[in-house]
């Protein structure tokens, strides 16, 4: 997929007034450092259609981009922020799981997790909780390049021991870099790909 034209929509915290019309949507979310911003940026080819910050937490709102004016990329705040107040984790946590129990144009979550990193239970938790909930999701691995290709193969392996203890079968995956640019083509790929196959029911 080649993406043509990214523009912001809105911006809220409440998921009656996100967009109206039945345009698939795809949800970014991961803990609050993951580089997530920079991922949607790097995927969009532009600079700062998400702002990136160097305080983490800095997404505190469901965010609407439409993507060649025919799908929703939502960007979603990020959860595991230690200085975030414990009233803002509860609105936080109120509106996101509002948005992936009530939101029918969602097709799928994208979580993403720094691999640099072993599996971290919060990450674990959530993952448990869209399952449960049946929501389609992937993981996506951030910070690839922080990693030697080795290493990043046996963090892959920690995940994939985790999840199948109680899981029949691991995640779809993908293995990301912003700043080199790692991911980007099979990551797009997939969503084009998914429009085709939900495109009768929008």
């Amino acid at each position: 997929m080649k993406i043509k034209s990214a523009e912001f929509v809105i911006s809220n915290q409440d998921v009656n007034k996100c967009p109206s019309n039945n345009l698939p949507e795809y949800a970014f979310i991961g803990r609050s450092n993951v580089g997530k911003s920079s991922l949607i940026n790097m995927l969009t080819d532009r600079k700062s259609l998400a702002k990136t910050s160097g305080r983490p937490g800095k997404t505190q709102l469901i965010n609407h981009f439409i993507i060649n004016n025919n799908w929703y990329l939502v960007d979603l705040p990020g959860y595991g922020y230690t200085r975030v107040s414990k009233s803002s984790k509860k609105i936080f946590q109120k509106f996101i799981t509002s948005y992936f129990k009530q939101r029918k144009q969602l097709v799928s979550a994208f979580v993403l997790i720094d691999i640099r990193h072993k599996p971290q239970p919060l990450d674990l938790k959530f993952m448990e909780w869209l399952s449960e909930h049946i929501i389609p999701f992937s993981i996506v691995f951030t910070k690839a390049d922080k990693l030697k290709p080795k290493a990043v193969g046996n963090h892959i392996q920690d995940y994939k021991a985790v999840l199948l203890e109680t899981w029949e079968e691991m995640p779809n995956f993908f293995i990301t870099s912003s700043s080199k640019i790692i991911g980007k083509d099979e990551l797009l790929n997939y969503i084009e790909n998914t429009n085709m196959e939900v495109k009768d029911q929008f």
